[in-house]
């Protein structure tokens, strides 16, 4: 046990050695430890302080963001929407005028037909009138082929005539 139990002259000079050793580092290093533990706490305390108004500026900057991202999105329906009726008035407005190219050509086209079918109605109406005529003097040369018909008909036309 006497391992357990120390001397007391070795527990005094323990005591001594402790105690210079304890003067020692208070006077040479325990203000440098404190003030390099103050300094770290001080600077994790600015960190913390840091990251929470960073933090904050983050949330705020985010929040603009989704703002901006709404007023974009906004924007961008304006936009697609003004594109459609834009491309439904350039539509509309070339179907208009396709239409009316195409009602002007029906109607020259019509006018054509009529002014082709009056021609060729007017071509066959000179038509039949030749060939009556040829019809007509051949039948009369036939008829008149003797003096004797040709003295009748003069006198007919002159009975006519005077009858008128």
């Amino acid at each position: 046990m006497d391992l357990l139990t120390p001397e007391l002259g070795l527990f005094v000079w323990t005591l001594l050695a402790f105690l210079i050793v304890f003067v020692i580092l208070r006077k040479f290093a325990w203000k440098p430890i404190l003030k390099a533990l103050h300094e770290r706490e001080t600077g994790i305390a600015d960190s913390i302080a840091a990251a929470e108004r960073v933090k904050k500026e983050m949330g705020a900057m985010q929040a603009e963001n989704e703002r901006i991202m709404m007023e974009a999105r906004a924007e961008r329906a304006q936009l697609l929407k003004e594109a459609k009726e834009t491309r439904d008035s350039i539509i509309n407005k070339a179907k208009e005028e396709t239409k009316a190219i195409t009602d002007k050509m029906v109607a020259d086209a019509q006018q054509q037909i009529q002014q082709q079918k009056m021609a060729a109605l007017t071509e066959v109406k000179n038509e039949i009138g030749k060939l009556a005529v040829e019809v007509a003097e051949k039948v009369i040369r036939k008829q008149l082929s003797t003096a004797e018909s040709q003295n009748d008909y003069a006198k007919m036309l002159a009975d006519e005539i005077s009858m008128n």
